[in-house]
């Protein structure tokens, strides 16, 4: 199992003059740990089951620029964008930015939004649950036109583009890596399998059932299932243990699961949680 590190909590000691240093710090240890993949959320108040709303948090695609500079193989990818916060032209060429400095090592995490409180506070748009579901996968059809050859308009039922230019295209090939956030088994694993290279939900007793419904989905469309990256989310605190982690994501490994992206919650001093995923990785490998 690959081991990814997702920086969600950023109230460390020293305070916002000391954030930057220490997120780049924080992401080229867990490079040097043999960490893979470093992602952060897309949410701009702190969110609950973290944190308070109040608590430090990072505009995510600034966050992966400065990340892309202070790293070299890591792959890079909010987990994940709402679809509302950002027009899909945008987001289409934000991540192709980023995949093209950081050397072809980004990609897109993108799902239906949730935080209304956040998206209400700051004026953004939050249309019901069916819409946002609509939008999503819309946007999902723009961002992998903009990153074809295809220069075409997009007509849809939310967003028209007159001509999707994207220029200069992804260093990745054949386009940046696509992933769907979320366990919704009638629309959002539709999604995943229809066009997603990667899904992620957390785990729990229930995760077998979601990736034969995973699987249901790919049948149906015509897709591989095994084409398709499963991973998961594993939180730790001050309390876990090596064993303690090494266990819960030894079970995600054998329900199916890839890849694990770990977030740390109320622990001060990042460079404990490379500690604890630094010794548990050559036990998952």
């Amino acid at each position: 199992m690959e081991l990814g590190l997702h920086i969600a909590d950023f109230t460390w000691n020293g305070g916002a003059t000391q954030l930057g240093p220490r997120l780049a710090r924080h992401a080229k240890s867990a490079e040097d740990a043999g960490i893979t993949r470093v992602t952060v959320m897309d949410h701009f108040w702190q969110i609950r089951g973290v944190g308070p709303e109040e608590h430090e948090m990072l505009e995510a695609y600034t966050a992966l620029g400065f990340l892309a500079a202070h790293t070299t193989t890591v792959k890079l990818h909010t987990l994940v964008t709402g679809v509302t916060y950002r027009e899909p032209g945008l987001l289409a060429k934000a991540v192709t930015t980023l995949d093209v400095l950081s050397g072809g090592r980004a990609g897109l995490g993108i799902g239906a939004a949730w935080n209304g409180d956040e998206s209400v506070g700051l004026g953004f748009n939050f249309p019901p649950v069916s819409e946002r579901f609509e939008r999503l996968e819309e946007a999902v059809q723009i961002c992998l036109q903009m990153w074809s050859q295809s220069e075409a308009p997009y007509e849809g039922k939310h967003y028209q583009l007159g001509r999707t230019l994207n220029s200069p295209q992804s260093v990745s090939r054949p386009r940046p890596f696509l992933m769907i956030g979320g366990g919704g088994e009638k629309k959002t694993l539709r999604l995943v399998a229809q066009y997603a290279d990667a899904c992620n939900f957390f785990g729990g007793p229930d995760a077998p059932h979601k990736l034969e419904v995973l699987k249901g989905h790919c049948d149906t469309v015509g897709r591989d299932y095994e084409q398709i990256e499963k991973t998961t989310m594993l939180a730790i605190d001050p309390s876990t243990t090596k064993d303690d982690f090494v266990r819960e994501a030894a079970a995600m490994r054998d329900a199916g699961f890839v890849a694990a992206y770990v977030f740390a919650r109320d622990i001060t001093e990042p460079e404990k949680v490379i500690d604890l995923l630094g010794s548990a990785a050559p036990e998952l490998r």
